[in-house]
């Protein structure tokens, strides 16, 4: 890229080097999986939304961003030949801006994803502003000029090219973790989010069940049939993945309606921007009765997923083999039912059948056969369908050696499947594999798992990965991508890597942190760059390779006899990381027995951390204004708490194999205190609350029945998740544990105290801990707290620089805090 934009002084921003008109053969690149996929991208362009549609759709993003500035741009829909043959925005001075109420600024773009991307890259690098999710502290504008007085760019205009088609968006559990409660409202927010970061190629999962019952009404199974087959609102992503099936259900007809009727809303948002939403297929999930109806079809009975006692309830889903007739037969009625419900189609469909469901021969051919009726299965139904397939499974599971990888992804012709590089950020496949034996692939940053709230990243890898694989020998890359599975955390690492679809060389991420600082605040302070220096070299810089699900112990308290945990900080690594090699959750927690100890990840130096958090609080007199200084100063004070936290907790434990009763009462005192006031800390922000997920929840429900049955889904997801008994707690638990206010005072700090009850109890009386004891007194404050219904606010409280102060002084001040 070349040519910098005129950078005005007044507003004191470092501004991003951008392309210049005069320049454009600079950026012309593709990669020989772009070859494959052209003949999707032809017909995609064919079938795109109206011009006047697609530059509706934009307008009605400026509406409702800056209402006030609606006048300032106008937009407009060019051609491929006028981006240079790639996708593109182009930037550039309205030729009347000096006429009172006339646009300034104009930005022309292929799609209306590109219009609202140049929109975001004009006031993002111009003017200076910062674009997060509401929760994230939502967006900075105050450094936006008032309409009369934007700054001009070169007069050449400022053409920014897409180096790779796509820009993919989602995960299949996200519609769980993060969109399970969703209404219009918010997805209307998303999307806008989406097509303001570039993103053209996301998931449209939600709304798919009621086209199941439609579907399945054709092969003679009814709807009560359907009831043991579908979960709960919370946990449909695995129930349509097929390792579980009635958990936290029946699914109310009112649901099945409502959420087809909100998909439809969102689809026709999508296609308005000229996206390309990608719908689900037919993996071989059916419903048991399925069985009795088709006695020779040849459906396998699958294996338990984390029920404690194989409970038939909802363990052992049914898959129908993809070489069997009626695989390829309802996998074309499903597609054809979305086409007739939705009147159109992208044409790209997700299939994840093998994800955590390994095939039961390793024989290539037979794999051959499996992947290609699959991809028949979508193919009858449209007949240019193009399989999207996460790639996840290769990453872990060690059937999959390099003749099985090539015989699933050589079952369909070349440019009919795509993979995401689901974990590119830390274990990129597409580097080991030979660039997927030469099937076009998407770059991912998988990140989150299951919402946790950590500060967690790796930046360079984010700033650098994409153009590695891009610009590599015989790239098959056609995309970069976001797939995590909860969003609203660390805005930070989805700004970057939202960028990157636009990036066509490395970042200089020192650089772009300074940057964002500024953006993020709408204002330069020395001392926050500072902070964000050495937030960049320690919690965004984990380079260890470990998977990071947050095992803190407040959310994830142990569930262990003490004697068997480790005193030796040097032990605080990750769960995930063995031995050099990386394993998969399902394998790890398969092989943790019930006496095992997950172990926090620790990959920086919390001194570090701590000098931040002194720097954050510092310059609290100049941004205490800012809702986004505000998330992020609740966010890093969380994280140096939780840490503290940590090590509190093994302080108790030592002194239990002390035999110190008196000990062990004076730090998990202080250990419970410290919850509580972290409690307080969480309720000051929005973006650290319990109420708003359960009162969205409740919202959705039609009557009280429905209220009890979606507020009890909201809860357990969040705490033991799946299936457990009076003495055995589910394998899954604190899996989608969450930093919220509420969920501390009323959950994790009681627990906690349960378990030391029993550890004082223990040394008082001279016996050993227990262990099975303290899992029946801690199950049945989890049942209890899931069946309650007790409200939490839905608004912040308190002063956050303030409370953040205190707990500095309180716990933190003391340099002797952390052990290192």
């Amino acid at each position: 890229m070349a040519s910098s934009s005129p950078a005005s002084s007044s507003y004191g921003f470092f501004f991003f080097i951008v392309l210049s008109l005069c320049s454009l053969s600079l950026t012309r690149s593709s990669t020989i999986g772009v070859e494959y996929i052209s003949r999707l991208l032809e017909i995609q362009d064919q079938e795109r939304a109206p011009p006047s549609v697609q530059v509706a759709a934009a307008r009605g993003v400026l509406r409702r961003l800056i209402p006030s500035h609606s006048s300032s741009f106008d937009f407009r829909i060019v051609s491929k030949d006028a981006c240079g043959g790639e996708s593109c925005f182009i930037i550039s001075n309205h030729l009347s801006p000096s006429i009172h109420g006339t646009p300034e600024i104009l930005i022309s773009g292929l799609t209306g994803v590109e219009l609202s991307a140049g929109l975001h890259w004009y006031i993002k690098h111009w003017c200076g502003a910062h674009i997060s999710w509401d929760k994230t502290g939502g967006v900075q504008l105050s450094s936006v000029p008032k309409p009369g007085s934007f700054p001009r760019v070169q007069d050449a205009g400022i053409l920014v090219q897409r180096p790779i088609p796509w820009h993919y968006y989602q995960n299949a559990v996200t519609s769980s973790y993060t969109f399970a409660w969703w209404d219009w409202e918010r997805w209307e927010k998303e999307i806008d989010w989406m097509a303001l970061q570039g993103i053209n190629l996301p998931l449209a999962f939600t709304g798919q069940e009621a086209i199941w019952q439609k579907v399945f009404q054709n092969f003679n199974i009814s709807n009560s049939d359907l009831n043991d087959f579908f979960g709960g609102p919370a946990f449909l992503a695995w129930s349509r993945m097929g390792n579980l099936h009635g958990w936290g259900g029946p699914l109310p007809q009112s649901w099945l309606d409502h959420q087809l009727t909100l998909q439809k809303k969102i689809l026709a948002r999508m296609y308005e921007f000229g996206m390309t939403p990608v719908l689900p297929a037919f993996s071989g999930n059916v419903p048991a009765a399925l069985k009795n109806i088709f006695p020779s079809a040849r459906i396998t009975r699958l294996g338990n997923w984390f029920t404690v006692e194989s409970d038939p309830r909802w363990c052992c889903t049914y898959l129908l083999e993809a070489t069997d007739p009626l695989f390829i037969e309802i996998g074309k009625a499903f597609v054809q039912q979305q086409l007739k419900e939705y009147g159109r189609t992208s044409h790209i469909y997700n299939c994840d059948t093998f994800d955590e469901n390994t095939p039961p021969v390793d024989e290539p051919e037979y794999i051959s056969s499996l992947g290609a009726a699959i991809f028949r299965g979508m193919q009858s139904g449209d007949t240019n369908a193009v399989w999207l397939m996460q790639g996840w499974l290769f990453s872990y599971d060690p059937f999959w050696r390099p003749p099985q990888m090539k015989a699933l992804l050589h079952s369909v012709p070349v440019g009919r499947m795509v993979v995401l590089d689901l974990f590119a950020e830390v274990k990129p496949m597409w580097s080991t594999s030979e660039q997927f034996y030469g099937v076009p692939y998407i770059w991912c940053m998988l990140h989150n798992f299951a919402g946790n709230i950590e500060m967690y990243g790796i930046l360079d890898a984010v700033g650098s990965g994409p153009v590695e694989a891009r610009m590599s020998r015989n790239s098959t890359m056609v995309g970069v991508g976001m797939s995590m599975e909860g969003i609203e955390q660390n805005p930070v690492v989805y700004d970057l890597m939202a960028e990157m679809a636009f990036q066509h060389s490395k970042i200089n991420v020192k650089m772009w942190i300074d940057e964002y600082s500024v953006r993020r605040y709408g204002r330069y302070v020395a001392r926050m760059q500072e902070a964000w220096s050495i937030l960049y070299h320690t919690v965004y810089n984990c380079t260890d390779g470990a998977y990071d699900k947050n095992r803190d112990v407040i959310v994830a308290f142990p569930d262990v006899d003490p004697y068997i945990i480790s005193l030796s900080q040097a032990s605080i690594r990750h769960i995930y990381y063995q031995s050099n090699r990386q394993i998969s959750r399902r394998a790890f927690l398969e092989e943790t027995t019930a006496d095992s100890y997950d172990q926090p990840h620790l990959w920086y130096s919390t001194s570090e951390v701590l000098r931040a958090l002194e720097l954050f609080l510092e310059s609290g007199d100049e941004l205490s204004g800012s809702n986004t200084y505000r998330y992020d100063l609740v966010d890093l004070t969380r994280q140096a708490l939780a840490k503290y936290a940590n090590q509190l907790f093994i302080k108790v434990i030592e002194d239990y194999k002390l035999d110190n009763v008196l000990g062990v009462a004076r730090h998990s005192q202080k250990f419970l205190e410290l919850v509580k006031d972290m409690d307080t800390l969480l309720a000051c922000h929005d973006g650290f609350l319990l109420g708003p997920w359960l009162e969205s929840a409740k919202k959705l429900a039609r009557n009280e029945e429905q209220r009890e049955q979606f507020e009890w889904n909201a809860r357990t997801q969040l705490t033991m998740w799946f299936d457990n008994s009076e003495e055995k707690a589910s394998l899954l638990r604190d899996y989608a544990n969450k930093y919220w206010s509420g969920l501390l005072r009323d959950y994790y700090g009681p627990r906690a105290a349960i378990y030391f009850k029993f550890l004082i109890q223990s040394l008082e009386k001279g016996d050993g801990f227990g262990l099975k004891a303290w899992r029946r007194e801690w199950i049945k404050l989890t049942n209890e707290w899931q069946s309650s219904q007790n409200e939490y606010p839905v608004e912040s409280t308190g002063d956050a620089l303030a409370t953040s102060k205190w707990l500095y002084d309180k716990y933190l001040r003391d340099p002797d805090t952390y052990d290192h």
